[in-house]
């Protein structure tokens, strides 16, 4: 039997939602900036300690706060394990990062559910208004989340992002430890291993 896990990737506009996503199943990065108008969803498979996974990956439009509070989205609102982009550049992205986590905690309230907030656009380091370590100590410590930087420009740390989650989704919902995790693309081109 085949399990399902609900990944919602969630942030401000031109964050790189899109790319990261893109760069994890394609192996693919536009430099072209094209919006998202409404959500789509990618459908990759994993397959972890011998046991097949299907991810269905929900690209949120850059107005997911106004979905998340439309009851109607149900799959934002129930999905096993959230992803908040914002764009280490850019304070406001960070804001938004900060309201979405406080919705999904008063949902959620009593049942936690994995939530990785990822800086996106690392190759943009010196342009990032505020350090690294505080960001992380702010969300690990204080929000109780998991933090990880990336570029999806430069497919850094993408990999890495997707197994942090799914390795965190996994030990809570199955209460298993994960030795490797390979992963294939929805289209069968990208293989690799984690170890």
């Amino acid at each position: 039997m085949v399990e399902t896990l609900s990944i919602a990737v969630i942030g401000a506009p031109g964050v790189g939602k899109t790319s990261i996503i893109r760069q994890f199943i394609y192996n693919d990065f536009s430099e072209v900036y094209t919006p998202t108008r409404t959500r789509y969803v990618y459908r990759p498979s994993v397959i972890l300690n011998g046991n097949m996974y299907e991810l269905k990956i929900l690209d949120v439009p850059g107005d997911g706060g106004l979905e998340w509070l439309d009851l109607r989205c149900r799959g934002v609102r129930n999905a096993n394990a959230y992803i908040l982009v914002y764009d280490i550049c850019c304070v406001e992205s960070f804001e938004y990062v900060k309201m979405i986590r406080q919705q999904i905690v008063e949902h959620r309230y009593g049942h936690p559910v994995p939530i990785l907030v990822v800086g996106n656009k690392r190759d943009l380091q010196r342009q990032r208004f505020m350090p690294r370590r505080a960001v992380s100590v702010l969300v690990k410590k204080t929000w109780k989340c998991g933090y990880v930087e990336c570029s999806a420009k430069f497919n850094w740390h993408v990999v890495l992002l997707f197994k942090e989650l799914l390795g965190i989704a996994v030990a809570r919902g199955m209460r298993q430890n994960h030795t490797s995790i390979r992963l294939q693309g929805a289209l069968q081109r990208n293989r690799c291993t984690i170890m």
